[in-house]
């Protein structure tokens, strides 16, 4: 099947994407990642001006509604230019207080969360969040239920820079429990899905202007042979996942979405190792804007369910149908 975004789905890419060249996100990043908050506060509050976070929002707290299609058009664009902040974790929260059986901490948080007023991070089943250091709202969730935390711990080290690990204080007021985690978790797998996919058209865009700006033997490096076949697995790598997420997108189903989980990471895990490759020594280096991409692309290939994890979820779904 062919999965085509219609008119208004591709104007929203097209203006998301306007915005976030406008934005200049790789310095956006490295501020970031340094944790100088005032750059990624102000694009926050743009991505959120521009709908994003609402689109995981029921209408009934002011959001747009739950919309799965447009919220992946959304995060591909957020992972083809890396914006750096708790994006995930935000859907995630939105789909588990809005699963709450009282609806009163629903009714408190998320309005706030979908205005982009309120940055929202969550703990999901493990002591550390994504920037607890900068966001306002800190979810917990454990067996016992889901917890606002009162505070977070110092921040810890990740492989990908952006990411800043902060352990949540315990304790705090209980919002609920029996959450709906498997919803939450089916989104949270599906935003990680379309921010994959973008950071691996991120990742071969550059490798593909790169190797046909640097020469060898009188000749650019991207008219060799072997060079264009990598070019080419990387290519149909990501072309092959993009109909499965936005397939997912419309189905909803745990599998459907694992599948495109496990597909569009490994597919931007394999680019980046390609684009390291083609890039030689430069690609090794901090400095250079690649590395931004590269580091990304290593870490959400397992956050929100391991390769093996998603794989084994296809398998019983297709178990299930059967």
């Amino acid at each position: 099947m062919r999965f085509l975004l219609d008119a208004e789905q591709r104007a929203f890419a097209g203006s998301l994407d306007a915005m976030l060249t406008a934005a200049d996100t790789p310095s956006v990043v490295r501020e970031w990642s340094r944790g100088e908050h005032a750059s990624g506060r102000a694009l926050w509050s743009r991505v959120a001006d521009a709908g994003v976070f609402a689109l995981a929002v029921p209408e009934v707290h002011e959001g747009l509604g739950v919309r799965p299609v447009e919220l992946a058009v959304a995060f591909v664009e957020l992972g083809r230019h890396a914006v750096p902040g708790p994006l995930v974790e935000t859907v995630a929260a939105a789909a588990l207080l809005a699963g709450l059986p009282d609806p009163g901490p629903a009714k408190r948080l998320l309005p706030a969360l979908a205005a982009g007023d309120a940055m929202t991070t969550l703990a999901w089943r493990t002591p550390y969040a994504l920037d607890g250091d900068v966001a306002a709202t800190r979810l917990a969730l454990s067996a016992e239920g889901v917890r606002l935390a009162p505070g977070h711990g110092p921040v810890r080290a990740s492989l990908d820079p952006a990411r800043r690990l902060t352990p949540l204080d315990p304790g705090g007021e209980l919002l609920g429990t029996g959450p709906s985690a498997a919803e939450a978790l089916i989104r949270a797998r599906l935003a990680t899905a379309a921010q994959a996919l973008g950071v691996g058209l991120a990742l071969l865009d550059r490798t593909v202007a790169h190797v046909g700006q640097r020469t060898q033997f009188g000749v650019p490096v991207g008219s060799f042979q072997a060079v264009k076949h990598r070019l080419a697995d990387a290519k149909v790598a990501l072309e092959f996942a993009r109909p499965l997420l936005f397939g997912a997108a419309l189905t909803m189903d745990p599998a459907d979405v694992a599948a495109a989980k496990v597909t569009a990471c490994e597919a931007a895990y394999a680019t980046a190792r390609t684009a390291l490759q083609l890039h030689g020594a430069i690609g090794y280096t901090a400095e250079y804007d690649l590395s931004l991409w590269l580091t990304k692309a290593r870490v959400l290939r397992t956050v929100w369910g391991s390769p093996q994890e998603c794989r084994a979820e296809v398998l019983s779904g297709g178990a299930r149908r059967w």
